[in-house]
């Protein structure tokens, strides 16, 4: 019998568990020097993220966390992506984890008439940026950025995604 990963948005009660995924994936896999310092937006999804306007998905197969993604919505018709991350276990195209977790924002930035998507990432993450380039995110300079983008300071790769709604 196939699993069956489950879409769902995601509240305070997750954060450890979100913690708990994403830590382990920059820091050792990625050796990503960043720590949860440095991200206390992990520390309450529900301001950071759904107060914004925003949302925080995660992938639960068998009611664990196997993936996330995350909006912030600074205003302006726009989107930041943040927190895209899958267990290295639930990766690629076989298992479609995270293109459900893009689909899923997409589909939430339609239904609130947000027309352009951003995001950043690191340089290093290469299977990163051929996944948002196959889903028609255009890579820009950092000076291109609008001014309300909330930049990281471990990042360097930007992202753009127009949407026509």
């Amino acid at each position: 019998m196939e699993q069956k990963i489950l879409i769902s948005a995601l509240n305070n009660t997750y954060c450890d568990r979100i913690i708990n995924l994403i830590l382990p994936i920059q820091q050792i896999e990625f050796n990503v020097p960043i720590t949860l310092d440095a991200q206390p937006d992990l520390l309450d999804i529900e301001t950071n993220y759904h107060k914004t306007g925003g949302n925080f998905w995660g992938a639960l197969l068998d009611g664990e966390l196997i993936g996330t993604i995350a909006l912030i919505c600074p205003g302006h018709n726009a989107g930041v992506i943040r927190k895209m991350f899958v267990h290295k276990d639930f990766r690629g195209k076989q298992h479609g984890t995270a293109q459900r977790l893009l689909n899923t924002l997409i589909e939430y930035c339609r239904g609130r008439h947000i027309t352009d998507i951003y995001l950043s990432t690191v340089d290093l993450l290469k299977a990163a940026h051929r996944f948002y380039e196959k889903n028609g995110f255009l890579r820009v300079q950092k000076a291109d950025m609008p001014h309300y983008f909330p930049f990281m300071a471990a990042d360097n790769v930007y992202y753009h995604l127009h949407l026509n709604n």
